[in-house]
């Protein structure tokens, strides 16, 4: 589950304290800082092959992006700061962040082309808040990767499903196009991208059902 530390929480006082000396990772929710749970093998798996296929994707397209470490998100109307599973930034525009240089942190949607999160036991940050902060800021595209069909049934289906949500903004709205099985990933941002749900869900060890 996930634990709240502490309430009412400037962005400020978030970026001085945390990443602590404990080696937990911590958001910033709306002023509450919320230590994520540990991830498990399956969930890292995960992340590693799509940062790897996607890093090939778009250094074949000769496209000026790079995924970092350990960069925060923050919407700029609320006390929140986020850290993505994968996060692909747009190098180019990073000298237009004011909070770059200092707590290495993106606000504009035109440094995040895309941002990918990793379902776990915290299903509805992705689903909910996450969701509505990245749509309301702009992100062109933004993927719920929900490999052991954690989320609501509105959102994967009756029975739960392994599923990969990619959301496409359109209008200032997300469309979302749902994906399972053998289905191919349809990414507007990397149209060429050739990954099937099954591939990416068997590269982490997840076991489809």
């Amino acid at each position: 589950m996930t634990q709240v530390l502490r309430k009412v929480v400037t962005f400020e006082e978030f970026v001085a304290k945390y990443p602590d000396n404990t080696g937990k990772r911590y958001e910033l929710h709306d002023g509450v800082v919320v230590e994520m749970p540990q991830p498990t093998g399956d969930h890292e798996g995960i992340i590693l092959f799509l940062a790897t296929k996607i890093t090939l994707e778009y250094s074949q397209l000769s496209l000026p992006y790079g995924i970092p470490k350990t960069v925060l998100v923050k919407p700029p109307e609320n006390e929140s700061a986020y850290s993505p599973d994968v996060l692909i930034l747009n190098l180019p525009n990073l000298v237009n962040e004011p909070l770059w240089k200092k707590e290495s942190t993106v606000t504009q949607p035109a440094s995040i082309p895309l941002v990918v999160e990793v379902v776990s036991t915290n299903w509805r940050d992705d689903y909910h808040k996450k969701y509505a902060d990245y749509e309301e800021m702009g992100i062109p595209e933004y993927w719920i990767v929900d490999y052991a069909a954690l989320g609501g049934r509105e959102f994967i289906g009756k029975p739960k499903q392994p599923t990969i949500l990619v959301c496409t903004l359109e209008e200032g709205e997300y469309q979302i196009n749902k994906f399972r099985g053998n289905d191919r990933i349809q990414s507007l941002l990397f149209p060429e991208l050739n990954l099937t749900v099954q591939q990416i869900f068997e590269a982490g060890g997840a076991i489809m059902s």
